[in-house]
């Protein structure tokens, strides 16, 4: 069996693969003061049932790096291999600066290369909202990242005296007579239009109209508001992950 971890801002997301089949998705929430024996017990608890050959780690929380490689040469006796642009994917990243690239947005570059038509755009909706961009080659030629929405929430309540902070809701009206509401409708309904505007910025630069796919964890959300894409996959950063796997 493979085991796919997806180290992101918000969870540490587990996926769990037989026969290139995901079988189980497991999260931990993301703490940075936690120990190694802490989360070496809440993998235990998620991992225990089975028995793996090897392991692939995308992680934007590099200070988790060490702790997680511990966890797992502990827990499973395997020593991980982490996502960076110096493995060999079969993908170009044609960047002036790739080893800048996020380990998520290669996983899903990747996932987007080989399972996608192109040209391509996936959409992570996450604790940033990224988008990643595969040309009609299948090369992986950048995109934009632009705050989450949670991010967003955040900042408000951080920066203004009287704003409240806010979960995350579906929102039904775009004018609305109460605080709340009007943050909701500002941010989630903002952030649906900056989406949709960028998605068709980016079909007039790539002079073709893309495939384009949301993931990650407000996707359902943001696509209550959009009609511009053509597909939701909420596993596509494990699914890209695995991928990787066969290709090493």
């Amino acid at each position: 069996m493979f085991l796919a971890i997806d180290i992101g801002n918000t969870n540490i997301t587990l996926g769990i693969f037989e026969e290139d089949k995901l079988i189980s998705k497991k999260y931990i929430e993301t703490n940075l003061l936690k120990t190694v024996d802490e989360y070496t017990n809440l993998f235990k608890n998620e991992l225990l049932d089975y028995k793996f050959n090897n392991c692939i780690i995308s992680s934007v929380v590099p200070e988790l790096d060490k702790k997680i490689t511990e966890v797992i040469s502990k827990l499973l006796d395997i020593k991980p291999i982490f996502i960076n642009s110096n493995l060999n994917l079969g993908l170009k990243i044609k960047s002036e600066h790739p080893e800048t690239a996020g380990a998520d947005r290669i996983a899903n570059a990747v996932y987007a290369s080989k399972k996608c038509p192109k040209p391509a755009i996936i959409i992570d909706v996450g604790s940033a909202i990224t988008f990643d961009v595969i040309d009609k080659k299948g090369d992986f030629i950048g995109g934009l990242i632009m705050p989450g929405l949670k991010l967003q929430l955040k900042a408000l309540y951080d920066y203004t005296s009287k704003l409240p902070i806010v979960d995350i809701k579906p929102i039904d009206k775009v004018i609305n007579n109460d605080t709340e509401n009007s943050i909701l409708s500002g941010v989630i309904r903002g952030a649906a239009c900056a989406v949709e505007g960028l998605i068709q910025k980016c079909t007039e630069e790539l002079g073709i109209k893309p495939y384009v796919v949301l993931t990650g964890g407000n996707a359902n959300l943001i696509t209550k508001y959009i009609s511009h894409y053509d597909e939701i996959n909420q596993n596509l950063t494990l699914e890209g992950i695995n991928i990787i796997n066969s290709l090493l």
